[in-house]
């Protein structure tokens, strides 16, 4: 072997090779730097991209307990603020529960995932981490064995190969990791909830001092506030529906109509920076390992946006395998690593439970067979069983209790 060959090889190794930066790559990047555990990050975007790509911006407390635990909370503090009271708007009334009072008496803090992602990110990097912007994994091979490899594709088309001992598949419902599983496999889960929303950003302050909820004839509407000057709203929308379909003109007056603005007040509006069209699905694969491959985040379960899960499960399954990864590799303990997939779809499972709640309570259940034509067409008795509901949300402290507990935990 060459001394170029050599070269390449002991760069192009690491005992785990990363798949992706976004929260559960970097998490577990830092957590394994700080062990002592040699890693690389493979991350197809540029770095750009991926401290501006806008994503979640809620954070449970959980969330925030892990990242205090291990020093990476210092710009959510900063800059973070705190959140614990929701509004569900009808076409009738409105309602407020102070959940940072209810259940367990926890809260959300606000803090938009890019800024989030840009501190763990810039944490990694200071701490000597090493990462590949622009490098596209192509498959994860041999992972039955100990030996695992992933192939790889720069920016200028080049082909290359990373050898490691463990692959951390953070890459999404689309990425190298999942496809990589061969037939047979694996378990998936999935259930289309045949909703869909219009998820949009605007460069408008927020309107509610609450996250706001409008279950409405036309569809739902959500608000959530993201920073001062920016406010992510949601609007339930045909199936099918393109990002660009509907003016700004048109977006405003839905919103307004659906969150009772002439009831309740005006909403403050400003310019759409961002549109995407979101179907609401939920799918999660079993199990999680396979050898020495572990899917995480939305490569392992991708859950509907309906109660802000995804980024928190993310960061928790992440601090999971960074444990288990650390026995393994410095102290010869395999048993974390063995209890990773059970341990994780416990947490991924009892989320999923919520978000499908969530998802009958703001929407109406469509018809069996039925086609739907309109926004949010359901039967005349799924709609009482849902203002039920909402009346027993409203008056029994019993439910409230079970929200508040299930809406900010995992």
């Amino acid at each position: 072997m060459t001394e170029s060959q050599k070269a390449r090889t002991v760069r192009d190794s690491a005992d785990v090779v990363i798949l992706g930066a976004g929260p559960a790559g970097l998490v577990l990047g830092n957590l394994l730097r700080a062990a002592g555990v040699d890693c690389v990050i493979l991350e197809r975007a540029a770095r750009e991209h991926v401290q501006t790509r806008a994503r979640a911006g809620y954070l449970a407390q959980h969330t925030v307990r892990i990242l205090e635990r291990h020093g990476l909370a210092e710009g959510l503090r900063r800059r973070g603020q705190e959140h614990g009271v929701c509004e569900f708007r009808t076409a009738d009334d409105r309602f407020r529960l102070d959940y940072s009072l209810l259940g367990k008496g926890e809260q959300h803090w606000v803090y938009p995932q890019q800024e989030l992602v840009t501190d763990l990110l810039n944490r990694y990097l200071t701490a000597g981490g090493r990462i590949c912007f622009e490098t596209g994994a192509e498959a994860v091979r041999d992972f039955a064995g100990t030996r695992p490899t992933v192939d790889v594709r720069d920016a200028d088309g080049r082909p290359g190969r990373w050898h490691a001992r463990y692959v951390a598949g953070c890459d999404g419902r689309h990425g190298a990791a999942r496809r990589s599983l061969p037939a047979g496999a694996v378990r998936r889960y999935h259930r289309d909830h045949a909703v869909t929303w219009l998820g949009l950003l605007a460069q408008a302050p927020p309107s509610l001092d609450a996250v706001g909820y409008a279950v409405h004839p036309r569809g739902f509407a959500g608000h959530m506030a993201r920073s001062p000057e920016v406010t992510r709203y949601y609007l339930q929308v045909p199936r099918g529906t393109a990002p660009g379909a509907w003016s700004g003109e048109r977006i405003w007056d839905e919103l307004a109509l659906r969150l009772g603005a002439a009831a309740h007040g005006p909403l403050r509006s400003g310019p759409i920076v961002q549109r995407a069209v979101v179907d609401l699905e939920s799918d999660v694969l079993e199990p999680l390992r396979h050898g020495s491959l572990f899917l995480v985040g939305d490569a392992a379960g991708l859950i509907s946006p309906s109660a802000a899960k995804g980024a928190n499960l993310a960061v928790l399954e992440a601090e999971i395998l960074a444990d288990g990864l650390t026995a393994a590799l410095r102290h010869s303990d395999p048993g974390p690593l063995d209890r990773y997939s059970a341990q994780c779809l416990a947490y991924i499972w009892r989320a999923q439970e919520f978000s499908h709640w969530m998802i009958r309570l703001l929407h109406a259940e469509p018809e069996a067979g039925g086609a739907q034509d309109g926004a949010d067409g359901g039967s005349p008795f799924q709609d009482r069983l849902r203002h039920s509901r909402l009346q027993a949300l409203r008056s029994s402290r019993t439910q409230q209790d079970w929200f508040a507990e299930n809406y900010v935990g995992l």
